[in-house]
């Protein structure tokens, strides 16, 4: 039937700094990643020999060891001959793709605007196609230069990370949809607790609702996975996703258009937002419109803010330049491994990079570089071997380990956002 071939283009910089530790095709939307939606849409092909991925060098070991295959590799082997007629299809991996694309058809690229969504041509042909082209500035100007036919294709393409947020709810929706599992209960729900419309909802095994907790799935579904803790008296507002191994505390007040991924602990108040996986927010405070990366944690009484009084648009800084989101509502965004000290306030549209250490009185800065530590009354660097060895006992607690993979890649982020530090 063909390959795919799933990558990233230089829009990654403007998901900064939770494309710091990631490929784009490993953000969260919905339920599922950006690149399983992507491997749903193809499931007739064979996971191992079909699906290729291109990312940023850099990122090629950390992809590898998460058991990634075919990670910036050649399309054609040493006993292939070349000239085969099968099909190779190139799917940007900020793409929310609802339809298949066809493998099967004539060479083309399929363009929204400048970016490249889709790239359809030979085995052949497709050796022209490199991961270093596809991460040039408009690549499809240098593309079409090889001989390629361009066509427009318009989608939902992200481009900044407040617009997962405002994708989210309709992706659950979505992944909900296509993955057919309306009204499946397979964990226990105890007595005293309440589902509304519970053809709308799926929990998974080994997963429990305690007494006093509502999942309200009457405006949009609820996914549970397995082995997941609904506390007593908490609520869960479709549409909404909790994954697998995740807790979510009593009285917490999950609203619509959360996503939570693997291995969390929630409570307090929460809209609107995305927890990547293994980060915490164990205790009162509100996130809303907020996307956090994996290994955070953020301390009792931790708010952030996602409206104005005024009521005017947020403005994001976006690699050093303040940028209109052109939406009323948009919260913290926060990079891998970063932690908030009890009763922090993060303004509206604040921006944390990887591994900062945020803590005091007052609201920090807007935007907090990676590796920073301090607060209002100023920052210093985070010695790294120090940020590295929290890690290291953050992720232990879960029976996990920091990687060399995982640790070149962090001493590589030090390196790249040096200059970000220069106070």
């Amino acid at each position: 039937m063909g390959k795919v071939v799933i990558f990233e283009d230089k829009g990654y910089e403007n998901l900064l700094p939770l494309t710091h530790t990631r490929a784009v095709f490993e953000l969260r939307c919905g339920i599922m990643l950006l690149y399983q939606k992507l491997i749903y849409l193809y499931q007739d092909l064979n996971l191992e020999k079909d699906f290729y991925y291109f990312c940023r060098e850099y990122l090629k070991d950390s992809l590898s060891e998460k058991g990634f295959l075919n990670v910036n590799q050649s399309l054609i082997d040493s006993s292939d001959s070349g000239t085969t007629g099968e099909n190779v299809l190139f799917v940007n991996g900020r793409a929310l793709i609802e339809k298949e694309i066809k493998i099967e058809g004539p060479e083309e690229v399929g363009v929204d605007e400048e970016d490249v969504i889709y790239i359809r041509t030979t085995k052949t042909n497709a050796q022209k196609i490199t991961n270093e082209l596809l991460l040039q500035e408009k690549p499809a100007e240098k593309i079409k230069k090889l001989g390629f036919k361009i066509v427009p294709f318009k989608t939902n393409l992200i481009k900044y990370p407040w617009e997962l947020i405002h994708h989210n709810s309709d992706e659950i929706i979505r992944d909900f949809k296509l993955q057919g599992i309306t009204g499946t209960i397979e964990g226990k729900v105890y007595e005293g607790a309440h589902l509304l419309n519970p053809r709308n909802i799926f929990i998974g095994k080994g997963s429990y609702v305690k007494p006093g907790s509502a999942l309200d799935a009457e405006d949009g579904p609820i996914y549970i996975g397995e082995k997941v803790k609904i506390m007593p008296n908490s609520a869960i507002q479709g549409p909404a996703y909790i994954g697998d191994g995740s807790s979510i505390k009593m009285g917490a007040k999950i609203y619509e258009g959360t996503s939570i991924g693997e291995v969390c602990k929630v409570g307090g108040e929460v809209e609107e937002t995305i927890i990547h996986s293994y980060s915490n927010k164990q205790h009162d405070g509100f996130l809303g419109h907020a996307y956090l990366g994996m290994w955070c944690n953020l301390g009792a009484g931790t708010s952030n803010s996602d409206l104005k009084n005024n009521y005017g648009n947020v403005k994001v800084y976006v690699r050093g330049k303040l940028i209109d989101t052109g939406s009323i509502f948009v919260g913290l965004t926060m990079g891998d491994h970063s932690k908030s000290g009890i009763n922090t306030m993060f303004n509206t549209g604040t921006v944390v990079g990887v591994m900062a250490n945020v803590f005091g009185e007052g609201f920090p800065p807007k935007y907090i570089p990676s590796f920073a530590w301090g607060g209002r009354e100023g920052f210093q660097t985070y010695d790294l071997e120090k940020a590295l060895e929290v890690a290291r006992r953050v992720m232990a607690r879960r029976d996990k380990e920091l990687t060399s993979a995982q640790e070149k890649l962090l001493r590589k982020i030090f390196e790249l956002t040096e200059d970000e530090r220069k106070w």
